[in-house]
C-alpha cells in the first residue's frame, strides 16, 4: 500500500497496513486497533442516490449504516431498511462519535458547494460532485476545511467524474501519442431532463443522451477523427404536455435551448403520462472511454472501457461506498485533506487484504 502515516512535524512515520477485520497497527508503536468493527457510514440526503447508498451498505459486510440525515422532516423519510435512524441534518454534530464516514448525496448545483466544505470540517466525507468546470475550486474549499480539522475527504466520486476520469488518465499515460474520446449513453440525463421540465407547457419529461454509433466505430478502427459535439451525441426527449400547450412551440423551445440542445441533433417525442411512467421511469446510463494511439513503428493501438448501467444512482452509490472505505483508511493513515480518484490506490477500495489481492486478483 502506498503512503506513509506522518505525525505532526514529520518526526515519526510508519506504514499502516490493514487486514480483513480492520486490525490497524502502526509499526514500532502500540498504535490503535479496531477489532472486528464495521465502518460506520452516515448518509446525508435521501433521494435516489441516498437510497442507493443504503442498499450498497447492506451489500458490504464490513460496513454498517449509522443513520440518515436530512433537511426534510425526518418523519417523512421512509428508509428501505427497518429501524434505520433518521435525524435532522442540523443535529448531525451530536452523532459525530458514531460516524466514521459521511456519504454526501446532495446535488452539485446548490447542495454540495455548501455542504461539502462545512461537513468536511467535522467528518471524513465522500461525495459525487460532478460539475466538471468547478471541481478545482470545490477541491480547494473542501481541502482547506478537511485539512484544517484533521479529516479525509474524497470528492467527485462516481463513474464520470470517477471511473471514466481514471480511464482517461490511464489511457493518456500509456498511449502518450494519441487521442481520447468519451461517449455517454444511451442513458437518462437528469440535468437535461430537468431543463426540459422547466420549459413552459411541459408537464413531465425524460431525456436520453445517445452516442452516435458511426463516431464510435471510427474511433474503434483507430482513425483518431476530430469530432464535433453534434457528431458525437444525439438527444432524444420524451415529453408530456400540459393541457392546452402547443407542441410546436414546446419543441422549438427545447431544440433551440442553448448549452443543452442547440448543439445537438435533438428529437422530441410527445407521449402521455402513463406511457412515460411505464417505459421511462428507470434511470439507465453508461458510456465509453476510448484512447487511440500509435506505438513503436506507427503501430495502431486502441484502449477502451465501457459501462452499461441499469441504474445510474445505484451504481454511483456502489462507487461511493468503495471510496468511503478508502476515506476511512486515509483518515487512519492521517492523510488529511481533500483527495480525488487520482490520489487513491486501488487496494484502498477493496475489502480484501493486500495479501489476498496479490494472491487472488494480481
Amino acid at each position: 500500500m502506498s503512503g506513509m502515516a506522518r505525525e505532526a512535524g514529520g518526526a515519526r512515520a510508519a506504514a499502516v497496513p490493514w487486514d480483513n477485520d480492520f486490525r490497524w497497527t502502526c509499526a514500532g508503536t502500540p498504535g490503535w486497533q479496531r477489532m472486528n468493527q464495521k465502518i460506520r457510514i452516515g448518509i446525508v440526503g435521501y433521494g435516489n442516490l441516498g437510497r442507493g447508498v443504503e442498499v450498497a451498505i447492506g451489500q458490504n459486510p464490513d460496513m454498517s449504516l449509522a443513520g440518515i440525515f436530512t433537511r426534510r422532516d425526518p418523519a417523512a423519510v421512509r428508509p428501505l431498511g427497518a429501524g434505520v435512524p433518521v435525524q435532522p441534518l442540523q443535529r448531525i454534530d451530536a452523532f459525530a462519535d458514531g460516524i466514521d464516514v459521511l456519504v454526501l448525496c446532495g446535488g452539485s448545483r446548490s447542495d454540495l458547494p455548501e455542504q461539502g466544505p462545512a461537513l468536511a470540517a467535522r467528518f471524513n466525507t465522500v461525495d459525487s460532485f460532478d460539475t466538471h468546470a468547478r471541481i478545482p475550486e470545490y477541491f480547494d474549499a473542501v481541502d482547506r476545511a478537511a485539512r484544517g480539522q484533521g479529516h479525509a475527504s474524497i470528492i467527485a466520486v462516481g463513474w464520470d467524474p470517477g471511473f471514466f476520469s481514471l480511464v482517461r488518465a490511464y489511457g493518456e499515460s500509456v498511449l502518450t501519442d494519441g487521442a481520447t474520446y468519451t461517449f455517454w449513453g444511451r442513458g437518462v440525463s437528469q440535468g437535461h431532463s430537468d431543463a426540459i421540465r422547466r420549459v413552459p407547457g411541459v408537464r413531465a419529461a425524460v431525456q436520453y443522451t445517445v452516442p452516435v454509433q458511426q463516431a464510435i466505430d471510427r474511433v474503434r478502427r483507430g482513425e483518431s477523427p476530430s469530432l464535433t459535439t453534434r457528431e458525437k451525441h444525439t438527444r432524444e426527449c420524451y415529453v408530456v404536455l400540459q393541457e392546452g400547450a402547443d407542441p410546436v412551440t414546446v419543441e422549438r423551445a427545447i431544440v433551440t435551448m442553448p448549452d443543452y440542445f442547440a448543439d445537438y441533433d435533438t428529437t422530441v417525442h410527445f407521449t402521455d403520462a402513463a406511457t412515460l411512467q411505464r417505459e421511462h421511469a428507470a434511470m439507465p446510463h453508461g458510456g465509453f472511454v476510448l484512447r487511440t494511439g500509435r506505438t513503436g513503428q506507427n503501430t495502431p493501438q486502441v484502449f477502451e472501457f465501457a459501462l452499461q448501467l441499469g441504474s445510474n444512482p445505484e451504481f454511483t452509490a456502489c462507487v461511493l461506498i468503495a471510496y468511503a472505505r478508502a476515506a476511512f483508511r486515509l483518515a487512519k493513515q492521517r492523510r488529511f485533506g481533500a483527495h480525488t480518484v487520482f490520489d487513491i490506490a486501488p487496494g484502498l477500495l477493496s475489502p480484501r487484504s493486500p495479501a489476498e489481492l496479490r494472491a487472488q486478483l494480481l
